[in-house]
């Protein structure tokens, strides 16, 4: 019965170099116990125990079976011992912070970071050496977090949202070299936004406004002797951009991937849906179509009686006239019954630039598109439409919105809009980037977690999150749209007529490309581009109604009419590579 009694324990890490050093033979010849506590496996205690058990019941053959019985029910007894100790040793070492005293606390392994190349480290060190020469001290290092800042812009005068090379005057070009100077990012980190991870939730075209958007970035969030960053920031920014807050975010947040969907406004002037004037391009050419199919010319559409009167006038007096025109109902039911068409998964291919049919890229989920009542500021009457989608790819909306309008006002049917989610390529003009307006980005997910996250913490805790709302800046936000975007918006539409300009530049047109502006709502052969095939009257867009700035309204008419006389115009669509593409959604 002696052997059975369990021998000394021992050290673990005794135990460890045994299991190093002696051979695989050696372990074998050692007791049930030792076995047990060296490999730490209830499995192998009981298959040991078992074994041995077997072998002497073998030897001890001519004991009686009282005494067979007997020892028998002392093992049970000592290897259910043996187990329970083996158990619960198992237990305690699970426990957070429970080690065996031989082992010590175990260190938590540092994250890996990626080393720096030869390039960067000798461009660090160059800097470093010139700022001894100088004798310029080493700046401070502060600790960064990740951070999402809530911003609202005027994109008039800037060419789009996301920072270039080459100076270009950009809303995030401005906005990084004010986080510099605030010192919300160390002069360490200012030669490039890539350092600190710089994204953003939407990217908005040249001159496109913004009411909300997120930044995200690694950010000094305490500076010296800064009591409130948020106001030393907007003290560094021009006027027309504002830093409404920012929050602290996980430290895996990216602001376009984490984003749910955005919601654009886009708003233009209803006189935009009084049909062509007759006697212009775009009014012979669909009524010679007309005529040339089974439509009559009885069935044909009639003049509208806008111009049934002073079909003669200047564009002047035209624009006069409009401005004081009024949209009615039926106008306003086809807008709404249209929009209904680009609700849900679509391939809109013809609605940007440079991408085939066959690109899975172009499906893109449409939540709600809504058009509001329309509303007179001065003299005109607006019209606005809401877009909300998971995202947007390049000048979409802007396509969208010229099909929508372009088709109400020439009596085409709405079920066109489902022929152009089809192959065949059509060309699509854009309307003007004026009426554009990012509302806000959603991070309804992102904020779900946070919200489970926050159960456990309080808003002082370094663990809470707070969720990215935009509703808690409405007050500003609201002031600053009125200020900044729609007395801009109304101003140049006042001055210039830059809406009128660009539907009288549709109208002029006299080629093949708009014929599936038809009642039918098909696609004509005649305007179907193929790739890489001469077009002999192709329609050519004006850059000037992708500015949203003008100082007067001599600047349009010069742009327009110079834009006229060139020899060589805009390209029919923009030829752009697939990471220009990526870049270019939101």
């Amino acid at each position: 019965m002696s052997e059975l009694a369990p021998s000394r324990k021992r050290p673990l890490d005794e135990l460890e170099r045994e299991d190093v050093s002696e051979p695989s033979t050696s372990k074998l010849q050692k007791s049930d116990t030792d076995a047990g506590e060296k490999q730490g496996s209830e499995d192998v205690q009981m298959r040991d125990s078992t074994t041995s058990k077997a072998d002497e019941a073998h030897s001890d053959g001519g004991n009686s079976e009282s005494e067979q019985h007997s020892e028998s029910g002392e093992r049970t007894q000592q290897q259910k011992k043996a187990m329970k100790t083996e158990s619960g040793r198992a237990r305690r070492k699970k426990k957070k912070g429970d080690q065996d005293e031989s082992e010590g606390p175990k260190k938590r392994q540092p994250r890996m970071r990626r080393r720096a190349t030869k390039e960067e480290e000798d461009a660090a060190k160059e800097r470093k050496a010139q700022a001894e020469a100088l004798g310029i001290p080493s700046a401070p290092r502060y600790p960064k977090r990740q951070s999402a800042l809530l911003i609202g812009f005027c994109g008039s005068g800037y060419s789009g949202m996301q920072i270039q090379p080459d100076n270009i005057k950009t809303i995030e070009g401005v906005l990084f070299k004010a986080l510099v100077n605030a010192g919300a990012v160390s002069q360490d980190n200012a030669d490039d936004p890539v350092k600190v991870s710089l994204a953003r939730a939407a990217r908005t075209d040249a001159g496109v406004h913004a009411a909300g958007n997120v930044v995200s970035l690694k950010m000094i969030v305490t500076v010296p002797g800064v009591k409130d960053l948020v106001a030393r920031i907007n003290e560094e920014l021009p006027p027309e951009i504002r830093l409404w807050g920012f929050v602290r975010a996980q430290n895996s947040f990216n602001a376009r991937l984490v984003c749910d969907s955005r919601k654009y406004t886009y708003y233009f002037p209803s006189y935009l849906l009084i049909p062509p004037k007759p006697g212009s391009g775009l009014y012979d050419k669909l009524r010679g179509k007309e005529a040339s199919t089974e439509i009559s010319e009885v069935e044909s559409s009639p003049v509208h009686p806008f111009w049934q009167e002073n079909a003669t006038a200047s564009h002047e007096e035209d624009l006069a006239r409009k401005r004081a025109w009024r949209v009615g109902p039926a106008e306003m039911e086809r807008l709404r019954e249209f929009v209904k068409k680009y609700e849900a998964s679509h391939n809109f291919h013809n609605f940007t630039v440079g991408r085939e049919f066959g690109d899975r890229s172009n499906v893109r989920f449409m939540k709600e598109i809504r058009v509001e009542d329309p509303v007179v500021h001065g003299d005109t009457e607006w019209i606005s439409v809401l877009f909300h989608g998971q995202s947007f790819m390049l000048h979409q909306i802007r396509k969208m919105m010229a099909a929508l309008v372009l088709t109400c006002r020439t009596g085409g049917s709405p079920e066109i809009v489902d022929e152009l989610y089809k192959a065949p390529m059509v060309f699509i003009p854009k309307m003007p980037s004026l009426g554009l307006l990012l509302e806000e980005p959603l991070f309804n997910s992102y904020n779900g977690r946070m919200t489970v996250n926050n159960q456990n913490f309080k808003p002082t805790d370094a663990d809470y999150r707070p969720l990215i709302d935009f509703e808690l800046h409405k007050e500003k936000i609201d002031a600053f749209k009125e200020e900044f975007i729609y007395k801009n918006m109304r101003g140049i539409e006042d001055r210039s007529g830059l809406f009128d300009a660009w539907v009288r530049s549709v109208d002029k047109y006299s080629g093949d490309d708009l014929l599936w502006l038809n009642r039918e709502g098909k696609v004509p052969q005649e305007c179907v581009i193929i790739k890489g095939k001469w077009r002999s009257n192709p329609f050519r867009e004006k850059r000037v109604f992708d500015t949203t700035s003008f100082p007067s309204t001599a600047i349009v008419k010069k742009q327009l009419l110079e834009e006229a006389e060139a020899a060589e115009e805009d390209e029919e669509e923009e030829v752009l590579d697939k990471k220009h593409l990526a870049e270019t959604e939101g």
